[in-house]
């Protein structure tokens, strides 16, 4: 029976003729693909289906988020989000400019 050290080596040659064997064999099969895909027209979506749009960043379009604080002079309102407008920016605890929620 062959040791282990052998067999891990037996392993690492046949991983390396595998390698060669897929790397020769996948040149002559995606030059096929690509004769058939100029034979017939075919587009990515024709081969791979709808492909899902890429993710846009931020909120979905026309979704907004209520006003979180007020300033009780101004009536002017923040979210809470973003950059703190000047009439909040120095205050350190925000509680009395808080929207009351029914």
């Amino acid at each position: 029976m062959a040791t282990y050290k052998e067999l891990k080596q037996q392993l690492a040659v046949l991983k390396d003729q595998a390698a060669l064997a897929m790397a020769a064999e996948s040149a002559e099969v995606l030059a096929e693909i690509k004769a058939k895909v100029d034979e017939f027209d075919f587009t990515a979506a024709d081969i791979f289906g709808r492909q899902p749009e890429q993710r846009k960043r931020g909120a979905p379009a026309g979704r907004t988020v209520p006003a979180k604080y007020q300033d009780p002079r101004t009536g002017a309102t923040w979210t809470g989000r973003g950059r703190a407008p000047r009439w909040i920016a120095d205050v350190k605890n925000r509680d009395r400019f808080l929207i009351k929620r029914a």
